[in-house]
């Protein structure tokens, strides 16, 4: 905190595939147990490890060959994939390459065994894993082992209405089972309590645009442990905080 400029912990040899190079990366998480961050190198189609020791050069390729968007780690350090061109989430454990599928994998569809180019992901401590099925404009939840998932918000087609979402991304889950998605094209944070049919805007919905209280076009959230919301503001170029009661 209070720093004017950042460090670079990976990457930052311009764009490439070489060990020390990374492509567009779209996601990462921090894995305490290895000192690691993990990323999605979207560019390249893999998913690479790099320590976060000082005198890190390089990072080491996890799982190759993948059209990974996003990524989520659970209690048991099962690492979650969402693969936008086999529309499905898989979970692996750290050096499994070929993981357990855990949503959609049933081609692209609205069914609800299959996902239509999923992206963020969620995961409780039951490992549940909540969704956002970006092109179905919905979020689905899909309890460990099952083979198919239900609708916990949107789910109406592609829309500005309480019922609707439209190209929902970001998420996050708290202990009560309340989904917080950030529902992108309709520049808005909804809140859908658990089994609710429709959900209420929290911040947001007031047009596009640069506005303190607007977004233009949305991408990632997440809280802290005061309750603060952050909001990736992606067109913008920017990221903005709210305080949620």
């Amino acid at each position: 905190m209070g720093d004017k400029n950042g460090q670079v912990v990976a990457g930052g040899n311009g764009q490439g595939n070489r060990w020390d190079q990374l492509d567009r990366p779209t996601d990462v998480l921090i894995d305490k147990e290895t000192d690691s961050l993990i990323i999605c190198d979207w560019g390249n189609r893999r998913v690479v490890r790099w320590s976060r020791r000082s005198g890190t050069t390089q990072g080491e390729i996890l799982i190759d060959n993948i059209w990974c968007d996003k990524l989520a780690m659970d209690d048991q350090r099962y690492l979650y994939i969402s693969d936008y061109k086999k529309h499905e989430v898989r979970r692996y454990q750290i050096g499994d390459k070929n993981g357990t599928l855990v949503a959609g994998g049933n081609g692209y569809g609205a069914d609800l065994n299959q996902l239509n180019t999923p992206t963020h992901i969620f995961v409780d401590q039951q490992q549940t894993a909540y969704v956002s099925d970006n092109n179905n404009h919905r979020v689905t939840k899909w309890n460990k082992g099952a083979q198919e998932g239900t609708v916990v918000a949107g789910g109406q087609g592609q829309g500005n209405a309480l019922t609707q979402l439209w190209f929902p991304s970001g998420l996050f889950v708290d202990t009560l089972g309340t989904i917080y998605v950030a529902d992108s094209w309709n520049n808005r944070v909804m809140r859908w309590p658990k089994g609710a049919k429709q959900g209420t805007v929290i911040v947001g919905g007031n047009g596009e645009g640069g506005g303190a209280n607007q977004f233009h076009y949305l991408e990632g959230l997440s809280f802290d442990r005061h309750s603060n919301l952050y909001v990736v503001d992606r067109d913008n170029n920017r990221v903005q905080r709210f305080s949620i009661e």
